[in-house]
């Protein structure tokens, strides 16, 4: 699509007015969100979190600090940001292998759903006195930032702790309301777009930092080029499906003749989007937290070595296990082969060379499965790329810059781009996409 006609589309987009209202609604709860990134809890003294920061280049929770948009490290309300609901969400999609009857409400339709959605805000808020509790010992003990001797809780009382850990609760409880109403009255996933803001608000400070340190416009270009290639690359995968023929038998119901019809089904290479990369990088920083809590302890000390200091090839390796496992995990919840097939052969359709049934069930299961080994692959490989050229670099303090930022960026973006594409063509109007 020529760079005219996007202008265009995107003009035509806030042409229209419900369209319009959408996307100012979309694009203000996102500057709600980064305002409260910046707003510190109360207790905390913001001159000395900040002379903390600048004495730090970098800490054991920058990728914790990344997804709340910088908030965690300022000790802001917002400073759980969305991890909490990321965490909670993961407990939810295995509980529901574990549990029968959180599986009985995921069949039972959108009155099920509303359930799971229930406990899993319930989980959210529970994980969220937990983390901030974490976090305000952390800030106590100094473990936060180390080398530091200001205290950034001046009067550190346990009414003024309680405080703290209430007010980012309450804090993680408004961002999980915002991400949903930007789901239902806005455009695109509501927690999709306020990962996509916090990632993205470090990205202009992480890009001068990259431009002047050693080699810095030989790295700064390398980084383009790079960002470039995995924005291609993503673009293409995401875009990408395997189209499987349905036939559909002509069926007398009353006088009518339905059916006769020929369609297919989409299956996309990545059928699990940027999910097994969110939750992988979520589960890989338990162990750094828990190291802390016990730093002269040999486990301690082997993940300090392998997992924080140097994300060598246990941390290479792990991480792409678990994009893998977390692929075919999400892939097997989402995508019900049995469940498609009992559906196809109840309104008479079939697929060309395959019985009805469990035959079709089976050919469904096989070509997801090698569809999704090919999206796990690439998951990994995208994922590890960034990683092992910042080491090649040798730069450090670009987490901006990782495998799973760019992914969440450009796979967020797309989505979000698609989803306007869809509305500007139900309005008769020409998308984005082409």
């Amino acid at each position: 699509m020529e760079e005219t006609d996007l202008l265009k589309a995107f003009a035509q987009a806030f042409r229209t007015p419900d369209l319009r209202n959408k996307l100012l609604f979309t694009l203000a709860i996102m500057a709600l969100f980064r305002l409260g990134s910046f707003i510190p809890a109360p207790g905390v003294s913001y001159k000395n979190v900040q002379a903390c920061i600048a004495s730090n280049n970098q800490s054991i929770l920058d990728m914790v600090n990344l997804f709340s948009g910088g908030g965690l490290l300022q000790l802001s309300i917002f400073a759980l940001g969305i991890m909490p609901y990321i965490t909670s969400s993961i407990i939810m999609q295995l509980m529901r292998v574990a549990v029968p009857r959180l599986e009985e409400l995921h069949k039972e339709g959108q009155a099920g759903q509303t359930k799971i959605t229930q406990y899993s805000r319930y989980l959210t808020i529970g994980l969220a006195v937990l983390q901030s509790a974490v976090v305000v010992t952390m800030a106590n003990t100094g473990q936060m930032f180390p080398g530091c001797g200001l205290d950034v809780i001046p009067e550190s009382t346990p009414w003024v702790n309680l405080l703290i850990v209430l007010a980012m609760t309450a804090g993680t409880g408004l961002i999980m309301w915002l991400g949903e109403l930007i789901t239902e009255k806005g455009v695109g996933n509501g927690m999709s777009l306020l990962i996509f803001t916090s990632i993205t608000a470090s990205f202009p400070s992480q890009m001068i930092s990259l431009a002047g340190g050693n080699n810095g416009a030989l790295n700064f270009s390398l980084m383009m080029l790079l960002i470039l290639a995995i924005t291609l690359a993503v673009t293409f995968v995401e875009l990408s499906q395997r189209r499987i023929p349905v036939q559909y038998a002509k069926r007398m119901v009353g006088r009518r003749l339905y059916g006769g019809s020929t369609t297919y089904i989409p299956l996309k290479i990545n059928q699990s989007g940027v999910i097994p990369v969110i939750f992988a990088s979520s589960l890989l920083q338990l162990p750094v937290l828990a190291a802390q809590f016990a730093p002269t302890a040999s486990w301690s000390i082997w993940l300090q070595q392998h997992f924080i200091v140097n994300q060598g090839p246990w941390y290479m390796l792990t991480y792409a296990l678990l994009i893998l496992f977390f692929a075919f995990f999400y892939t097997s919840i989402t995508f019900n082969p049995d469940e498609v097939a009992d559906n196809m052969k109840k309104y008479g359709g079939f697929i060309p060379g395959i019985r009805a049934g469990k035959p079709t069930a089976d050919y469904l299961r096989y070509v997801m499965n090698r569809l999704t080994t090919a999206g796990s692959i690439y998951l990994a490989v995208v994922a590890l790329i960034p990683v092992l050229a910042i080491k090649a670099m040798g730069v450090s303090n670009t987490m901006a810059f990782g495998g799973t930022t760019l992914m969440i960026m450009v796979g967020v973006g797309l989505q979000t781009v698609r989803e306007i594409d869809s509305q500007l063509q139900q309005r008769h109007y020409e998308g984005f996409l082409q």
